[in-house]
């Protein structure tokens, strides 16, 4: 995972060190935990976590510039409302893989409820992929 996905996910950017990450990790964890968030917690705890481990041992400044902070101001927020659609619909594997999901299985049944979340057909892998809108 990118550094500045897993400070977007986490909710941090400026001067951080490891006690502001671990504080940021803590509120969102609280947040999207899977007692709180029966649908969606448990994917959304993986990509929490993983931002986590990229970042608990980091120093230093995480700037972004102002059009990133806009794009991805509510990005977890919204990776947990897509995550709480999709978790719902039987016979789907959802992967979290860094920012990204990966959606495979029986997805022919749900395919207009996925491009409507905005998921696309990535059909060398013949499945269902969500990325931030931004990533390059």
């Amino acid at each position: 995972m990118k550094t500045s996905d897993a400070a977007k996910i986490l909710g941090v950017n400026g001067q951080v060190n490891p006690e502001i990450i671990k504080k940021a990790f803590r509120t969102q964890a609280k947040k999207y935990h899977p007692d709180i968030n029966p649908e969606a917690g448990l994917q959304m705890m993986i990509l929490i976590n993983e931002a986590y481990e990229d970042l608990k041992d980091f120093t230093g400044e995480l700037s972004q510039s102002e059009n990133e902070t806009d794009s991805f101001e509510n990005f977890t927020e919204e990776m947990n409302d897509i995550l709480n659609i999709i978790c719902g619909l039987v016979g789907l594997e959802i992967e979290i893989c860094g920012s990204w999901v990966w959606v495979g299985g029986d997805t022919r049944t749900h395919k207009d409820i996925l491009k409507e979340q905005g998921f696309k057909w990535a059909n060398q892998k013949k499945k269902w992929s969500l990325r931030p809108k931004d990533w390059k």
